[in-house]
This record gives C-alpha cells, structure tokens and sequence, in this order.
C-alpha cells in the first residue's frame, strides 16, 4: 500500500476553478499524488500533520531561469542587456567547467525549493560540450526538484573563421543522443525541451530548423524575445505563414512585439513567459503583462537571472503585479483624467500567473499547477501566523502582498517533503555551498576585463 499523508486544518488554495478556496481544510496524499480534498478527512493509516495556522498553496512554478549562473550571484545586477552580453555570454560564460554548471544547477534548483518553487524551466544555454549538459541535468536530477530542462546553446564572440553563433543550428545530434540516453524514463522529474535561438537572434534559416526540429519530437521550443535588435525582423510573420507557430512554442520577454504580433502568437497557442525584474533592470522595457491581458491571455513568469535579482517567486509575482497596476493607474490617470475605480488586477491573477499558468507555459498543467484530486502532490505550506502576514483576512491577498522566504515553512514534491519546519532536507547542502562559492570566486578571477559597473 502507498504511503499516505494527511494535511489537517489548513487554509487552501487550490487554484483549481472548481474547488477555490477553503478554510479549516484537509488534504490528502497517496504516494505521489492527491487523493482527496475536503473537511474532516480521515485515514487510519495516513500520516497527519497539523497544519493550523498555515496556508497550502500548489507548488509555485519558475517558467524561466538560467540556473547555470547561480554562483555569480549579485554580478549582474548593475548590467545594462549589452552589458550582460558583453561581460556573461562573450566573457564569465566560457570559464565554465562542467562541474561549475553542476555546482550552479544544484544549488539554484535547492534555493528554488527553498523559496516554495516545485517546478522550474531551467533554461541551460552556456552548454558548449555534451558534459556541460549532462552536468546540468544532474543538478537537477539530483536536487529533487520537478523541471523542464531546456537544452540551448552557447553565445561567444566568433573566433576568426567561426560562424556567429545566429548562422549555428541546433545540434540534432544532442537532442537525439538526449532523449535516448537521458530522457528515457517516464517516471522522471526531468523532462526536456528546448532552448532555442529563433528569429530574434538567428538568421531565418536557423529558425525554420530549430522549429522543425523541436516539432518534430514534440517539444517545446521556447526563445528570447527582446533585448538587442532583431536578426529576423519579419521572422513571426514568415514562420506563421510557413505553419511552425503554434501550442509547442514560448516566447521569453516579447516586450517589442506589436499587438498584431501578439494577437497573432495568442491565436496560434503560443504561451509567453515575463521575468518583469530582469526586463526593467536591464532594459528590455516594461513587462508585456497588460498587453497580454487586454488581447485575452495572461503570461507565466520567472526569475529569468539570479547572478541580478532574487529567486523568490512570489516577489516576482509582486513585482509584475506592481508594475501593471502602476501602467494602469497613469493610464488612466492620463486618459481619464483619474485613477480607475478599482485595482485593475486582483492578487488572484498574480497567483495565477506562478501557479497554472506556468504550468501551461511548461505543458505540465496535466500534472501540477493547481491542488486537485489525482494530480501530483507539489504543494508549499506556509506558515501564517508569523508577525509579517498575522492576521490573515484574505489568504490570497495575504499570499502575494505579504509572504516572504521566513514564510515558506515545509516544500512537498511529488508526495515527499524536500522543505519541512523551515530546513531545506537535502544532506550535502553546506558542502554544496562552499563549492558554490569557489566555484564563483574561480570563474570572477578568470575574466579578462571585469566590468565598469562593479
């Protein structure tokens, strides 16, 4: 028989549409997944757990980051895009060692457990040898947490007699000797997509390629949208009448995509994901959320770069949140002459877009993204009554506006706690560290020319 657990007396949000919210709740879990949601539940072999005073919330889901540079945290943060092009992918990126993407893979995904996340879109495009890539998948695999391994490719400068990296197409030959020895188990956390250049950063030809190649084994290609100017300026236009657009592709920032485009990708089941911090800082422009809202959709989001900005997922979701009402409130304050009568997004949203909708971005809302009856048991408790968020008048509100880190008290993934009471339960987590430190040490002292920006 499989083991069970039982979550008592909770406050849960289940983002699912049917069941909503409940108060003085139980959960129920067998093995790795839901059995049961309800009041008053009971099993006579389950293990129970009192959850008074917390908040159940489904696993939070990162759509979108680099992990590979966990150990340069903070590096980044006074970069321009240019900036971070220059000193990261033509600079810091080729000193990499295989083991430095472990170490970094490892680290990033238990900090991403840490801070409530259950499933990441590892993003993985500093892989320049087979070991680089088996490293970073075994970052993953070894930190327990749920991921869509997005394989990519390295952007240096072109030595004398290489091709720009925008000319290269995506190995097949990686991607076929992936699936076969990596991704063959279907039981795995682990699954794979990939990381592509399209249109944005690569020449047409490179794009119809890549685009026929992540169709051809069903996987999601998703791809940069913003940032330097386009290699393929009318490139969505060409791929939409050559019939690649479609539900496998994720656009990552999108912000200087016209409406017409947008409408286009949306109609097309394109899925977008906004790393609103990442974008305002470096200069890709505002997140592309209201915009997306306003043509009937609604994006996923991700902490896109920890080596700048902070892995916490609900701070993203604030972030975005703030920002959108700030567009919306000088719109209307410049149109209207006033400020709209009420939020135009409520905290729900927001939740939404670190919950089920990232789930959709990574096609894995089959599975997780909401607290429902037979999907897998990834779930966050968070522990309310702390002084930051006590009382709790409305849990949602309360989840978004005043959840921190000192918050997010036991972490379930796949029915197995990998956070409880506060403590990441990973063994080798202050080994880990130190390797992560020596690890960015090494990799800053080997840059030819540091930054101007320190």
């Amino acid at each position: 028989m499989k083991q069970q657990t039982l979550i008592q007396n909770a406050t849960i949000i289940t983002m699912d549409a049917q069941l909503g919210e409940m108060e003085h709740a139980d959960l129920l879990i067998e093995g790795d997944a839901i059995k049961a949601i309800g009041e008053q539940l009971s099993s006579p072999t389950a293990k129970v757990i009192d959850a008074t005073g917390m908040i159940v919330i489904p696993g939070l889901v990162n759509a979108h980051m680099h992990t590979w540079q966990t150990a340069l945290r903070g590096v980044t943060s006074n970069w321009t895009i240019l900036e971070y092009f220059a000193n990261m992918h033509a600079g810091l990126a080729t000193n990499f060692k295989p083991s430095d993407i472990y170490i970094a893979t490892l680290m990033g995904a238990l900090n991403q457990i840490n801070c409530g996340t259950t499933t990441l879109g590892d993003w993985c495009h500093n892989n320049p040898t087979p070991d680089h890539t088996n490293q970073a998948i075994q970052g993953l695999l070894d930190s327990g947490v749920r991921s869509v391994f997005f394989h990519g490719s390295p952007k240096p400068d072109p030595k004398p007699g290489q091709k720009h990296f925008s000319e290269i197409p995506h190995p097949r030959s990686e991607v076929e000797r992936l699936l076969k020895d990596q991704f063959n188990n279907a039981q795995s956390l682990v699954s794979l997509g990939l990381a592509i250049l399209g249109p944005h950063y690569s020449t047409y030809e490179v794009a119809v390629h890549d685009f026929e190649l992540a169709r051809e084994f069903s996987l999601i290609a998703s791809m940069h949208c913003a940032g330097a100017a386009a290699k393929t300026p009318d490139g969505w236009e060409r791929l939409a009448k050559d019939q690649l657009l479609g539900d496998n592709n994720n656009i990552v920032h999108g912000n200087n995509l016209s409406d017409d485009q947008l409408q286009m990708m949306i109609d097309l089941g394109v899925t977008f994901s906004l790393t609103p911090e990442t974008e305002m800082t470096q200069g890709h422009g505002f997140p592309i959320t209201g915009r997306l809202r306003k043509l009937g959709s609604a994006p996923s989001l991700g902490v896109d770069l920890e080596s700048g900005v902070s892995g916490e997922m609900i701070g993203v979701a604030r972030m975005a949140l703030a920002i959108q009402r700030g567009l919306d409130n000088a719109h209307s304050k410049e149109s209207l002459n006033k400020l709209p009568d009420t939020s135009t997004i409520y905290c729900k949203e927001a939740l939404e877009w670190i919950t089920i909708r990232g789930a959709q971005a990574l096609k894995l809302d089959h599975k997780v993204g909401s607290l429902s009856v037979g999907k897998q048991a990834d779930l966050v408790m968070i522990d309310a009554t702390q002084l930051n968020m006590f009382p709790v008048h409305q849990a949602i509100n309360s989840v978004i506006m005043q959840t921190s880190l000192s918050n997010i008290d036991s972490v379930m993934i796949a029915g197995e706690f990998k956070k409880r009471h506060g403590k990441l339960l990973h063994s080798k987590l202050e080994e880990g560290k130190q390797t992560l430190a020596e690890s960015g040490q090494r990799l800053l002292s080997e840059l030819k020319s540091h930054p101007t920006h320190a």
